[in-house]
Order: structure tokens, then sequence, then C-alpha cells
């Protein structure tokens, strides 16, 4: 079943990483007929809903927390959590979004935690850049670091808004938000990234 399956995946979180990021695609008409294969325990359909949506939960964990290791590790722990509750979710809702959630709260959360070790220790940490391309907010150094200086509420709406392409009121239910403390966070995030995204204004 889809516990045991996750189970397995903990067992070779590499090899499932290393799977074509190409694949994802949202919202496509098979999705639904996946997710009901997963549920009664197919693991071919798990492994495609893997393919599908291992690039864009390892990019949104990799622009939240901005250390590479530490995105893999999320995003494939995010995924193994929503596996082993697949038996919960609705499926005439979509994944993505749900996978999502899980992926940035994590993110968030590991974020947090970061920040209070550093300054218990006093140490910095040095992170280590992705093997994937980075769209839009972060095609340049300077870009990852404007974003890296946001803190990582506003970094996740962000992320959420103009990577993944959510509304603010997507935003606001994935995150159990209310509506204007997104529209809040996500203009503080706009001023603090438009010296070099402009645009960002618009």
């Amino acid at each position: 079943m889809a516990a045991e399956y996750a189970v397995e995946m903990e067992a070779r979180p590499r090899l499932l990483g290393s799977t074509d990021p190409g694949a994802h695609a949202r919202g496509h008409k098979r999705e639904t007929t996946l997710v009901k294969a997963a549920q009664g325990g197919s693991s071919e359909a798990m492994e495609e809903l893997f393919r599908r949506h291992w690039r864009s939960a390892h990019r949104a964990a990799y622009l939240v927390v901005h250390d590479g290791q530490a995105a893999e590790d999320i995003a494939q722990e995010a995924f193994i959590s929503a596996i082993r509750s697949l038996d919960r979710f609705d499926r005439r809702r979509p994944f993505a979004p749900w996978l999502h959630r899980i992926v940035v709260n994590r993110a968030i959360d590991w974020t947090r935690a970061k920040k209070a070790r550093r300054e218990v220790s006093g140490e910095a940490v040095p992170t280590a850049a992705p093997e994937l391309g980075l769209d839009a907010l972060a095609d340049s150094g300077h870009t990852f670091a404007v974003l890296k200086s946001l803190g990582p509420e506003q970094r996740a709406v962000i992320v959420l808004r103009y990577l993944l392409d959510y509304t603010p009121g997507e935003i606001a239910d994935l995150l159990d938000l209310p509506r204007g403390t997104v529209n809040s966070r996500l203009r503080r995030g706009l001023d603090a990234l438009a010296d070099i995204l402009p645009e960002a204004r618009g």
C-alpha cells in the first residue's frame, strides 16, 4: 500500500531523486486516474506522480531554504508524507497544490530552525546550489541573494506566486493564511526584489 511504498522510497531516495525532472505536468488529464491507482497501491502510479511533481517541489524547496541538499531532502520527505497520506486525499482535487503545501511548510520550518541554530552557535553555514535550472526569480546570483534576504514567509509566497503560478487566494488556502496577509507578504517581498526585477512592481 501507499505507506509501504513510502518506506521503500526512504530506502532509495537518491535513485528517485535522479528521475528525469521534465515530466512534471500539473493538471494533466491522467492525474485523477494516477492518484486513484496510487491510492490502490500501484507503485507505477506513485512513481509517475513523483516524476511529474519532483522538479517543481525541489525548486520550490530550494528557493525557500537556499540549501541544495536540504531542498532535496525536504522535497523527498514531503513526497513521502504525501504518499503516506494518500488514503485521506480527495482525488477530485489537484495533487500539486496539496504536495506544494507540504513542501513549502516544511521548507519554512527548516529555515526557521536553521536560523535559530545559527543564532545560538553564531556560525554561518554555507549552502550548495542545486543542479537544476531556475526560472524567472532565480536567473542570477544577485536575485538569489535578495531572495535569501527575505524572511521565509515572504520567500514562500513569492515562490508560490511567481514560480508555481498560484493566485493570492490559492496561496492563502495553501498556507492557511488570511488573504490580506498573503497580499502584504507579496508586496513586501516584491518591494525588496524591485531593484533587480523592476517588472515586479507591475
